[in-house]
């Protein structure tokens, strides 16, 4: 009786112990692939009022836009950058998107950052890659709230990494086109990392711009 009694006890703490394997595993945040592209922005400054179509293929599933993507965006923009969007004729700013993907961001080069020193660190390199004052006083406003309370952050530019799972397509097709995307991992110290350099970038004829970001935690 005993023995079965024992018999008993081990089944029931070996399946206790997978289960809780097959929980860390798949429903731990460290093993979980997706990551959010939060607030990609898209201004558009074209020389003349216009009608431009947008369309995003993004690797993963899109989670908000505003105004609604429906497959693509068809607005009238002036060179101001105020745009109607012909779904409902209303007035917008700019276009957003956010949106769940599996992208493996690169982190081989960056910059580690106090969370107190974010702001001061964003404008001086948010301005030197081509963000006008108003745009990257947007960044800024919204990513701030979010890094400040890190030790240090991790942060690096993305390049063809970001703009590979999410390609823009844009028709008239822009004579400039920025594309500011930041990825960044909060840190409790500091750590050594080769910087990144930056390079500046010239506005001309027609000219888009997006800035957006994403915190990695695995």
């Amino acid at each position: 009786m005993k023995k079965k009694t024992l018999i008993c006890l081990i089944t029931v703490l070996l399946a206790v112990i997978t289960l809780v394997i097959i929980a860390i595993f798949f429903i731990s945040p460290a093993h979980n692939p997706m990551e959010v592209a939060k607030k990609p922005v898209i201004y558009l400054y074209p020389q003349k009022t216009t009608e431009v179509t947008v369309k995003l293929n993004f690797n993963g599933s899109l989670d908000y836009t505003y105004p609604a993507y429906n497959n693509g965006w068809s607005v009238t923009v002036n060179p101001t950058g105020k745009l109607i969007n012909h779904a409902d004729n209303r007035e917008y700013s700019y276009l957003f998107w956010e949106g769940s993907s599996n992208t493996d961001y690169d982190f081989s080069t960056g910059f580690v950052v106090k969370g107190s020193d974010t702001v001061e660190f964003l404008q001086e390199k948010l301005a030197y890659m081509g963000l006008e004052p108003h745009e990257y006083n947007e960044f800024i406003v919204y990513w701030f709230p979010l890094m400040q309370d890190n030790n240090y952050n991790l942060i690096s530019f993305q390049g063809t990494d970001y703009t590979d799972s999410a390609e823009l397509v844009i028709t008239p097709e822009p004579d400039s086109l920025l594309r500011v995307f930041m990825a960044y991992k909060p840190l409790n110290k500091h750590v050594e990392i080769a910087e990144q350099i930056l390079e500046p970038f010239e506005r001309k004829g027609f000219c888009v711009v997006e800035w957006g970001g994403a915190e990695v935690r695995n």
